[in-house]
């Protein structure tokens, strides 16, 4: 049975551009999309739109001289720009501000009614005095009621992720006018959500296995309370002024943006049928068709509260078959993006500084994975894995092989390979006899890209690997080597083909490029296993190979960044002078080496080992090796390169420091597990000893230095 997919992602309120946090949603759901596609048995609707409705839209529109709907426009104009330049290839971008979006919204709301959960109340709402209106949520600013966080809307709060009533924020204020809010009587409409058949139904929702994942269900379990005593009805209207959809038989009366916003999904696939002459409703209705929705955690009491009850008690079709993926923050070095700070990045930036949008796919891939944790954008790291595993592993296959194919075999692969070149494939694409594409795949499938890129990584570690070992270069000096030569350079291709279909859905145009280089109609995943491997690619005839992608620039990452704010003023002069201390620069000292970030620091474990033994290295002048207890059970072997400073004898019993994470290295008289730290001059021959470094007494092996 074909499986359905109608996939979303959480829509943008339409009053900005887009930031870097949109891109990172759109490029997950993008991956997945592509993935899917390239399944058998898998039909893909791919839909947004722009969340268009609210005070904040209509008072920006109004500060311009224009309609709420002309601002709209303007802002819907600019999206595309982003979205081509990053690759992200959505079935269809509408607007909230529509009519499907007017019928299916007051068409759930008349259901939610005749099923009796809607009720009207007269409550104090709040009003801005100075500017002579009542203010949505999204217009009031406090503290948060629940965990005392600052300047946070409200309906929710984005750190703790609480939701709650504008009337129990703390010290409320106008986001318009600054001024203190009074509260003034209004009649309300609200969705019953404290009714007990809406507990009923959220907490067996919620506890559908598949639905959502773990953290979340525990989540929103906290928010239900043990009977659903927690859940307040939810007031879901607005008073004229407002920019959005009346409530039906409710004069002055418009839906508050977050009932409308999420049927706009549902608008947008309508939408989309209709242009494409697809039946709207017969899709819904298929019990083959599922909607797979990506959020941020910011959001996720509308999505998975208020939005599944919605849909439920207006007997919705999809409810049944809605998946909810919730992932993090983007953070740039750790760190919460802020202009001020320097920590904000703007898409349209990274591409007008040329910088390869599939840089930012491949890295923000590699570190997403499907639990709910913030990703963090840090530059060195972000240059050294690009540059690594795209340029260093992936690219640099084709590039150190396909010249040989065309200069010395007229541009045609090996009509066969040797056995030697079959072990060397199966090696790369299986893993304890499995094929490795189904691993990748199911890591595509359950969102875990980063385990998918890690596993796709080791496969062109083996391909690097027997390029390295085969040596074409050397080969192609031998007229009598050319059969190995043709044969070590198809099975490179093979392999290099192979990684280009399984990073296919995180880099789309570097695939369609080498599908050109290598004149394959279709990259399929279907190649990816068995004969098919081997089947495509023996005997055809390739193009000229250039140049797939180029390495990072770090300075293109400096430039990348929002540059701090200047201070407002200059520090006040001190009250008086301290007295003067005076240092001498002792010449033999190095310079500071540049500058890391305290996270950078906490990744090196220092710990205090003991000396046990310690021993000449036969055959080499400068190594002793160290047998260190590290208090962890077991002795480590160390090999140091001070044996012109130090004898054996006078180290043993000795405490000292070492790094104890280092990844063990081999060397030529065994292998070294770690590192002891020494001390020495700059100039050696200034100061030519080495300092092994000794803690005070009452250290005791194992201790973290910190």
């Amino acid at each position: 049975m074909t499986r359905k997919l109608f996939v979303t992602t959480a829509l943008p309120y339409a009053n900005a551009a887009f930031h870097i946090g949109h891109m990172m949603e759109y490029i997950q759901a993008d991956i997945w999309v592509r993935f899917q596609r390239m399944q058998a048995q898998r039909e893909v609707h791919f839909v947004c739109a722009d969340d268009t409705h609210g005070t904040p839209i209509m008072i920006a529109a109004e500060k311009e001289g224009i309609t709420p709907q002309e601002f709209v426009a303007k802002i819907a104009a600019g999206r595309q720009q982003y979205l081509d330049g990053f690759h992200i290839a959505f079935d269809n971008w509408y607007s909230t501000d529509s009519p499907e979006n007017v019928e299916l919204s007051q068409d759930i709301y008349r259901k939610l009614r005749d099923a009796g959960l809607i009720v009207t109340k007269t409550v104090d709402r709040f009003f801005d005095p100075v500017k002579g209106m009542f203010l949505a949520d999204r217009n009031i600013k406090g503290e948060c009621p629940k965990c005392g966080a600052k300047d946070q809307y409200g309906d929710n709060c984005e750190v703790c992720g609480a939701a709650y009533q504008p009337t129990e924020l703390v010290n409320p204020f106008s986001v318009f006018t600054g001024s203190t809010p009074i509260m003034k009587p209004s009649e309300q409409y609200f969705f019953a959500l404290s009714d007990p058949r809406c507990y009923g139904f959220l907490k067996e929702w919620l506890n559908t296995p598949g639905r959502l994942q773990s953290e979340m269900v525990n989540k929103v379990s906290e928010w239900l309370g043990d009977a659903g005593e927690k859940l307040a009805d939810w007031d879901i209207s607005r008073d004229a002024p407002y920019f959005g959809i009346p409530i039906p038989d409710a004069p002055g009366k418009f839906f508050y943006v977050w009932l409308d916003a999420p049927v706009g999904y549902l608008a947008s696939l309508k939408n989309y049928c209709s242009k494409n002459g697809m039946d709207f409703e017969a899709l819904l209705n298929d019990p083959a068709t599922e909607q797979v929705h990506f959020i941020g955690k910011d959001i996720v009491s509308f999505h998975l509260l208020f939005w599944p009850a919605m849909l439920n008690f207006a007997q919705h079709p999809i409810i049944d078959k809605l998946k909810v993926n919730v992932h993090g923050h983007l953070t740039v070095n750790n760190e919460k993006m802020s202009k001020s700070r320097g920590t904000g990045i703007s898409p349209l930036r990274y591409l007008d500084l040329k910088m390869n949008p599939e840089w930012l796919r491949y890295y923000i891939a590699f570190k997403l994975n499907s639990k709910v944790e913030d990703l963090d954008f840090n530059g060195d790291d972000f240059v050294a894995r690009v540059n690594s595993d795209l340029i260093g592993k992936y690219v640099n296959i084709a590039s150190r092989c396909a010249g040989f194919i065309a200069k010395k075999f007229d541009g045609k692969l090996a009509s066969a390979l040797s056995p030697e070149a079959r072990q060397w494939i199966s090696r790369a694409l299986t893993n304890d006899g499995a094929e490795r594409q189904a691993s990748i795949a199911n890591h595509f499938e359950n969102r875990e890209f980063g385990k998918a890129l890690r596993e796709i990584m080791e496969i062109a570690d083996i391909t690097n690997q027997y390029v390295d070992e085969n040596k074409p270069w050397i080969l192609a000096k031998d007229e009598g080597k050319s059969a190995e030569l043709h044969d070590v350079c198809t099975a490179a291709l093979i392999l290099f083909r192979q990684l280009t279909i399984l990073l296919s859905p995180v880099l789309p145009q570097v695939a369609a490029r080498v599908s050109e280089f290598l004149n394959d109609d279709k990259i399929s995943w279907l190649d990816t296993t068995g004969d098919a491997v081997y089947r495509t690619m023996l005997g055809r005839t390739i193009g000229a190979y250039s140049h797939l992608m180029t390495r990072v620039d770090a300075k293109m990452v400096e430039d990348l960044f929002d540059k701090p704010a200047a201070p407002a003023s200059a520090a006040p002069p001190a009250a008086a002078a301290a007295p003067a201390l005076e240092a001498v620069r002792n010449p033999g000292v190095e310079a500071p080496a540049p500058e890391i970030k305290i996270d950078d620091f906490t990744k090196v474990d220092l710990r205090i080992a003991k000396i046990v033994n310690c021993e000449h290295v036969e055959g080499s002048d400068k190594l002793l090796r160290l047998t260190l207890d590290v208090g962890e059970g077991r002795l480590r072997n160390v090999f140091s390169g001070i044996k012109g400073a130090y004898k054996p004898e006078e180290l043993v019993g000795k405490l000292t420091v070492m790094v104890a994470n280092l990844a063990p290295r081999k060397m030529k008289f065994g292998v070294s597990e770690g590192m002891v730290l020494c001390a020495s001059s700059e100039d050696e021959k200034t100061n030519p000893g080495l300092y092994l470094l000794e803690p005070w007494p009452g250290a005791q092996p194992g201790m973290r230095i910190s």
